[in-house]
């Protein structure tokens, strides 16, 4: 690990990122942090960190794990691979594949990753397109057909195309299929959100181009639909050496929150996550309102936006009405290389909460886990896939039930710890970095070998 003193970034970068708030709480509390004139969110973006290599993973998964990485790629060597996704910045997508493509690429699989581009009008429409694809309300119209598909032809013409295999990552480039060629190419459709009641329009405008590819991977079982070709299940993963989830000196992370204001003194309830409706940042807010009634602690709300999320300025807004002049409620708006400043705020974390309505996986839930934290989150998408209620952490369905268990588990100490250790268990079986790179090479020798024509 990195000298603390260089991990603490220079104040010379600080910006002003969260709002002063206030509302009455049940019982007092104790003297508070203050919280800097300009809490720091950093203008640019630090030094890029060189990728682990797969050797430093033994001393987490073990030798033979990584051995067994190598054995599968020897027959994939020289083979190439395109990944193909919306945003390379913000959003778990991104943050996957700055990992594994380097780790691809030193078992020899020649992995190469592109993004789209598009206007504001073509991401409008995507996102539009996500939130229907989990179930929101939507009238499809003609023009959004036309403007999904004209971006999607920019980005075929503008892309190369000639990898042995092609994987395209969620809704918005699905339409790239049509530039497959009639050659010995295996396109896949890696779905990342929960298709599981899609709203009927959209699904009926995408669906023919997904049924054109290879295979198609969903994170949850429930994701699955009627089609026509193989189907895979891909839990998301996270990093365990990157900058979000590697172990953190105390005093790096007693820096980070003197930084934001946040009172290690005090019960923390964080949640990071994208301001995004789906999240549900509000109902964060009320069901910690409801439960600060009883105990005492403070919440931290730490995300940001997404260059294909349109809809993040309007969401953020909500949440600081929400809040108000709450001074027990810091609102961190923080640019995506922020990793480490996130990793500090999860483990300085009492409790984390992943409150959404909608989800794909919830890697904030995965990383949390991670770091041994109790978790609640909410019982959709993929996430129930991670938190086994009252085992590996707690499953609700509504803001009293959330307050209810962050009552719960500030109560009940030795029960949360318990959730948190076997949390931490459930994600070093089933949801690390290494463990996709497995799933990844079985799929591309399976792939090689016909099995999924």
């Amino acid at each position: 690990m990195e000298p603390v003193e260089q991990q603490i970034r220079s104040d010379s970068n600080a910006t002003e990122t969260s709002s002063e708030q206030s509302e009455a709480s049940a019982p007092a509390s104790p003297v508070r942090t203050e919280r800097r004139q300009k809490p720091r969110a950093w203008e640019t973006p630090p030094a890029p960190v060189p990728p682990p290599r797969l050797d430093d993973y033994k001393s987490i998964v073990g030798e033979a794990d990584i051995d067994e990485l190598k054995f599968l790629a020897r027959d994939l060597k020289g083979k190439k691979v395109k990944m193909v996704n919306s945003t390379a910045v913000g959003g778990g997508v991104a943050e996957m594949l700055n990992q594994m493509v380097p780790l691809l690429r030193e078992l020899d699989v020649e992995t190469h990753w592109d993004v789209i581009t598009g206007g504001n009008d073509f991401f409008e429409v995507t996102k539009a397109f996500h939130n229907a694809l989990q179930g929101s309300d939507y009238k499809l119209t003609q023009h959004a057909r036309d403007i999904f598909l004209m971006h999607n032809d920019q980005n075929r013409n503008r892309i190369d195309f000639s990898e042995d295999f092609i994987v395209i990552h969620d809704p918005q480039p699905a339409a790239l299929i049509r530039a497959q060629k009639e050659s010995n190419q295996h396109w896949i459709w890696r779905c990342h959100i929960d298709l599981s009641s899609p709203n009927p329009e959209v699904w009926a405008f995408l669906r023919p181009f997904v049924e054109k590819y290879d295979a198609a991977i969903f994170s949850s079982q429930s994701f699955a639909r009627q089609l026509p070709i193989p189907q895979y299940l891909f839990y998301p993963c996270i990093d365990p050496l990157s900058e979000k989830n590697k172990e953190l000196e105390d005093s790096f992370v007693q820096h980070v929150c003197d930084e934001f204001g946040v009172d290690r003194s005090r019960p923390i309830v964080t949640q990071v996550s994208r301001f995004d409706r789906a999240k549900d940042p509000v109902g964060v807010v009320q069901a910690f309102k409801q439960a600060r009634k009883y105990v005492d602690c403070q919440l931290v709300l730490a995300g940001g936006g997404a260059s294909d999320d349109p809809e993040g300025a309007a969401v953020l807004k909500e949440v600081k009405d929400a809040v108000g002049a709450d001074p027990d409620i810091i609102i961190l708006d923080l640019p995506p290389w922020c990793a480490l400043e996130i990793n500090a705020l999860q483990r300085a974390s009492t409790i984390i909460v992943q409150k959404s309505i909608r989800e794909g996986f919830g890697l904030t839930v995965t990383e949390a886990l991670w770091k041994g934290k109790p978790t609640i989150a909410g019982a959709v998408g993929g996430i129930p896939n991670q938190i086994i209620h009252k085992l590996t952490g707690a499953l609700v369905h509504s803001v009293d039930g959330c307050a209810y268990q962050i009552r719960y588990l500030l109560t009940h100490p030795a029960f949360a710890q318990q959730l948190g250790h076997n949390g931490h268990e459930h994600v070093k079986e089933n949801f690390l970095m290494s463990t996709n790179v497995r799933r990844w090479l079985l799929l591309l020798r399976i792939l090689l070998a016909g099995g999924a024509k």
